[in-house]
């Protein structure tokens, strides 16, 4: 086998495997929990899943600042011909988009414990 085809055959694998361990253990719990005879409404209680209503939101800001910082490091190592502004610029931009989005979710969220009032 050359090198080419290693890559791609272990990347599927260490996938699958993971993907398997956790639905493995996923079901492991659920099967505790059955088994300690607790009710229903508990068990469904537990396994419940949390809802981030402006997930989508943050995601969005912080990848706008990435696509941000990449542009501009890009625009300034065309005009300046140093490459050194790229990977500073992509950091610096992530960094800002983080901080944003955890404002601006922030925010939300406090407006909506206020409308929920």
């Amino acid at each position: 086998m050359q090198d080419p085809f290693i890559v791609p055959i272990v990347m599927f694998i260490v996938t699958g495997a993971v993907l398997i361990t956790f639905i493995f253990y996923r079901s492991r719990e659920k099967q505790m929990v059955i088994e300690r005879g607790l009710d229903i409404d508990v068990i469904r209680e537990i396994f419940k899943r949390k809802e981030y209503p402006y997930a989508l939101l943050k995601t969005g800001i912080i990848i706008l600042f990435f696509g941000l910082g990449l542009g501009i490091g890009m625009l300034i190592e065309v005009y300046t011909g140093v490459d050194e502004w790229i990977p500073f610029l992509i950091f610096v931009g992530t960094g800002l988009g983080f901080i944003t989005a955890s404002l601006v979710g922030k925010k939300l969220e406090d407006n909506d414990k206020l409308k929920n009032r």
